[in-house]
């Protein structure tokens, strides 16, 4: 049977037009991708994803291609670009990554983080989006909590939480909602395999205030940031982006409360949602 490759889409996004430009520059140089990898010292599936843009180029391929081809800085200017932008289907790249991450950071300012909602605080919080029928709300939060799986399964990730105080402190729903989930949250802060901490108001402004951060270590080792505002977000995935991203939220981790203190401010806050009970008639 006839290989045909994958139908390029090069104006599509800077990613994939350097994954268009790098076949380009292959055929017309009449080499396979085999026969490139042993140029550029790679492998024949990480060119083959770069091409079709499954895999944002490693950080050193460009300069290499460059070297190979002899296009000066060509593929090194395509890869400043790309890794600049907004990939269209980044937030589908982000689950597919959060799908086999071996270690999960989280940082929520405004709300907790996906894998640690519960059914009706997730539902709360898409209700509040008016253009989504109830269906689509169901299937979402459907869609939220399916991801929950792999953190009951025999190899779970290991997965770390900081949670900014006003998180516990805003009612999502009523306040049994937010009770159960204050008490759900509690059962994660010290397990063996997932730790929560909370950044306190005491503790003042911090650099990541303004949205959501989640980092994520692969089984290769490697690692992506993927950072949320309101409306939209940025999955990065080059190694200087990612180191920044890391940083801050390793200054956030040194000045949140410690494990056992986060837990209590926690029981403090539930205290707060605690449900009244209804007076006798």
């Amino acid at each position: 049977m006839t290989f045909k490759p994958q139908t390029l889409t090069p104006y599509l996004s800077a990613r994939h037009y350097f994954g268009a430009e790098q076949r380009r520059h292959r055929e017309s140089a009449g080499l396979s991708l085999v026969q490139l990898a042993g140029i550029v010292n790679s492998s024949k599936s990480t060119l083959a994803r770069v091409e079709t843009a499954e895999l944002m180029p490693p950080p050193d391929l460009p300069d290499r291609l460059d070297a190979g081809f002899g296009t000066d800085r060509h593929f090194h200017g395509l890869y400043e670009l790309a890794k600049r932008e907004a990939h269209p289907d980044q937030y589908r790249r982000f689950m597919d990554f959060e799908a086999q991450a071996e270690v999960i950071e989280n940082f929520g300012a405004q709300a907790l983080p996906g894998l640690l909602q519960i059914r009706e605080y997730a539902d709360a919080l898409l209700s509040r989006q008016e253009d989504l029928t109830r269906e689509q709300i169901e299937e979402r939060v459907n869609a939220r909590l399916s991801r929950q799986d792999r953190l009951r399964s025999a190899q779970p990730p290991l997965r770390w939480a900081i949670i900014d105080e006003s998180v516990l402190r805003r009612q999502v729903g009523s306040e049994e909602c937010m009770y159960r989930q204050l008490a759900w949250l509690l059962e994660q802060v010290d397990t063996p395999d997932s730790k929560v901490q909370v950044m306190p108001f005491s503790a003042g402004p911090h650099s990541l205030m303004g949205g959501a951060l989640t980092l994520l270590t692969l089984p290769n080792g490697s690692n992506v940031a993927y950072e949320e505002g309101i409306q939209v977000g940025h999955l990065y995935e080059d190694r200087d982006s990612v180191k920044k991203w890391r940083r801050q939220y390793e200054v956030l981790r040194a000045n949140a409360l410690p494990l056992a203190a986060s837990a209590e401010l926690i029981r403090d806050a539930m205290e707060d949602h605690k449900p009244c009970s209804t007076p006798p008639s």
